[in-house]
């Protein structure tokens, strides 16, 4: 994996986040973590896996750290075909295992009604796991690539309220339309998912986790899984994108009393 970040006097610290803290029920045995499945209807292998895997299993729990869709722009999307298949997958996995749901750059926009049609609870970008005496720090991840400046000021501007009101009283349509667009240009779209060169800050990382009190930091957004020290005594997970129609990954990080494991699902791929 690359070198996270850059040096820490080569950029500005901003206040510390809030950070939401969940205790895991001492019944739970194992919790996964996936994020970054961009699910639409042109990846039916990939949403297939994914509901395969919520069906299936084993542990107590499974957090989405956003980018579960490939792009929401408002809780009216439930209603469509495709959506509404996968509000479906996640009633009823609900009704087995406590789903919880963080947002991404893409979904940030999924609010109070979808979570409550398809059980899901929210979790707050940042949230502190606390289970079986391990403190983890939880994030979708794009908060903290604070190299790319453009990207931060997209998304300080999409996340305010005004903006947020102002782009929901639009039709539906026009909402799509945007989005689409926006995907479609290279230049908006390095805008709207930030630069792919650019990784989570170490040092910010670090700051986060310091007043935290985590040692532990599960995070997805950049599609480049695997596990790292950011300083001594702090390391990070990264979580795996999920591309099981054009590509072979897809990858669930799970967390026991034992620790953590990775485990590989790209042979669903082969159905």
């Amino acid at each position: 994996m690359p070198d996270a970040g850059a040096p820490a006097a080569a950029l500005p610290r901003g206040p510390l986040p809030a950070f939401f803290e969940f205790s895991a029920p001492p019944a739970w045995h194992a919790i996964d973590f996936i994020s970054d499945l961009h699910l639409c209807e042109a990846m039916p292998r990939t949403f297939e896996a994914w509901a395969a895997h919520l069906r299936d299993t084993p542990a107590d729990a499974v957090f989405m750290l956003g980018d579960l869709f490939e792009i929401w722009v408002g809780d009216d999307m439930r209603t469509r075909a495709f959506e509404s298949r996968c509000v479906e997958v996640l009633a009823e996995a609900s009704k087995r295992r406590h789903l919880a749901f963080m947002a991404g750059n893409r979904d940030f926009l999924l609010g109070r009604a979808m979570r409550h049609e398809s059980g899901l609870a929210g979790l707050p970008d940042p949230t502190v796991l606390d289970a079986w005496g391990q403190r983890v720090l939880l994030s979708h991840g794009d908060a903290l690539c604070l190299a790319d400046a453009p990207y931060q000021a997209f998304r300080q501007e999409v996340r305010s309220e005004p903006w947020q009101a102002a782009f929901q009283a639009r039709p539906l349509s026009d909402r799509l339309g945007i989005a689409t667009d926006l995907r479609r240009a290279s230049e908006t779209q390095r805008r709207f998912d930030g630069d792919a060169s650019v990784d989570v800050d170490a040092a910010e990382a670090v700051r986060w986790m310091h007043a935290a009190g985590a040692a532990m930091m599960v995070h997805g957004h950049t599609h480049r899984p695997g596990s790292q020290a950011l300083a001594p005594g702090f390391e990070r997970h990264v979580l795996s994108d999920w591309d099981l129609d054009t590509g072979a990954r897809a990858e669930v990080l799970r967390l026991s009393r034992e620790g953590f494991a990775r485990i590989p699902l790209a042979s669903l791929a082969r159905g």
